[in-house]
């Protein structure tokens, strides 16, 4: 598989403009790039604080620099089940690490959350329907945009399908199991496979150590150029928290 990372700077032509940039995020700080310098903190505001070593490297990337990947490359790491090497784009990363802060602050936890104001769903979350999609109740599946897609051609649409079940996972805690795959594949032939070419559809449901909400069972959808109106169908006219919070 290509490689999926950052390319080197010896390995790409920069605009003059793109390698100032790179040059001037140099000798920063990595809680001060991609910002004006009215904005920039002497010190590390809590939000950006104890980040992994990819997450400040990301950071620390001028937007300019960064890299949109094209439809077969997320094809291709979806595939290969390499998730852990999806992005953001810089600044987006640094909005989401902040919203993610803020929503802690707030509601003490993410999932809290995401129950309350996204699903609409109560604690315990328990399902309705017997069987996983096949006689679920309405109630039992929602779809909602993404709230923080990654850095990916504008033209992908990324989906979260939230359900009341459980997808069981193998024994290592990596990928789910064949069975639960084939529920999902089902689920996937009558609502989606239908709508959007078949080479045009990828789903995936993260690693635990992935998962920015892990206690509420998710998987993802990436549809490449998908008809707006089935979009709005699919998802009652979801809005993704990213296009409003500041």
């Amino acid at each position: 598989m290509g490689s999926v990372t950052m390319p080197s700077e010896d390995s790409i032509s920069y605009s003059p403009a793109t390698a100032a940039a790179i040059s001037n995020a140099k000798k920063l700080p990595y809680w001060q790039v991609n910002i004006t310098p009215a904005e920039r903190e002497e010190e590390c505001p809590p939000f950006l604080q104890n980040l992994s070593q990819k997450d400040i490297g990301i950071i620390s990337t001028p937007n300019e620099a960064y890299r949109i990947w094209p439809w077969e490359e997320v094809r291709r790491t979806v595939e290969t089940n390499r998730l852990d090497l999806f992005q953001r784009v810089p600044l987006e990363l640094r909005r989401y690490l902040k919203y993610g802060y803020y929503l802690k602050q707030e509601y003490g936890t993410v999932m809290k959350y995401m129950l309350q104001n996204r699903l609409g769903w109560e604690e315990p979350v328990m399902p309705k329907g017997k069987t996983p999609f096949e006689d679920a109740a309405e109630e039992d599946v929602k779809v909602l945009m993404n709230d923080w897609p990654y850095g990916i051609d504008e033209r992908i649409v990324h989906l979260v399908v939230w359900i009341k079940f459980d997808l069981p996972e193998e024994e290592d805690g990596g990928d789910i199991t064949d069975e639960a795959r084939e529920t999902v594949e089902g689920y996937m032939r009558r609502t989606f496979y239908g709508r959007v070419k078949r080479e045009h559809v990828v789903w995936f449901k993260n690693w635990k150590a992935l998962k920015s909400v892990g206690s509420v069972e998710h998987f993802h959808i990436m549809l490449f150029d998908p008809d707006p109106e089935f979009i709005h169908e699919i998802t009652n006219e979801d809005k993704p928290m990213c296009a409003s919070f500041v």
